[in-house]
């Protein structure tokens, strides 16, 4: 059998609420558009968009990632989605920024940042 018949095909889903999974680490931001279900439906980050070493960080790359994201959601047919927002980077906002300028409707934004209740022992203090 050849490589081109193993290639599955992509099928074009017609979802129209989605939940838009935004990770803003201090190195990079990524952004997964998801089905009710979990499913991805599109993603993006600042790496896939061209941006390497610490430019990955900036709120711009955040925003280029978002709308990489959000294309590929509209392609599939989203027009509303809820924002899960994890993490404390510099692109949460201009990555909630650019969702809504790219034509998504947002419902809801919903701050999922980890934090522990006095959990595992924190790492030493890092000194400049």
């Amino acid at each position: 059998m050849s490589k081109a018949a193993a290639v599955k095909k992509k099928i074009k889903r017609n979802v129209a609420r989605a939940v838009v999974h935004v990770k803003a680490s201090f190195n990079n931001t990524h952004v997964t558009v998801t089905d009710a279900k979990g499913d991805t439906i599109a993603w993006g980050s600042a790496g896939i968009v061209g941006f390497k070493g610490t430019r990955k960080s900036t709120p711009f790359a955040a925003t280029r990632a978002a709308e990489h994201a959000a294309q590929g959601a509209v392609r599939q047919g989203v027009r509303e989605v809820l924002v899960k927002v994890r993490g404390a980077g510099s692109g949460r906002e201009s990555a909630i920024r650019a969702l809504s300028n790219s034509g998504l409707n947002i419902l809801a934004i919903e701050d999922c940042t980890p934090l522990p209740h006095n959990g595992c022992r924190a790492r030493k203090r890092r000194r400049v």
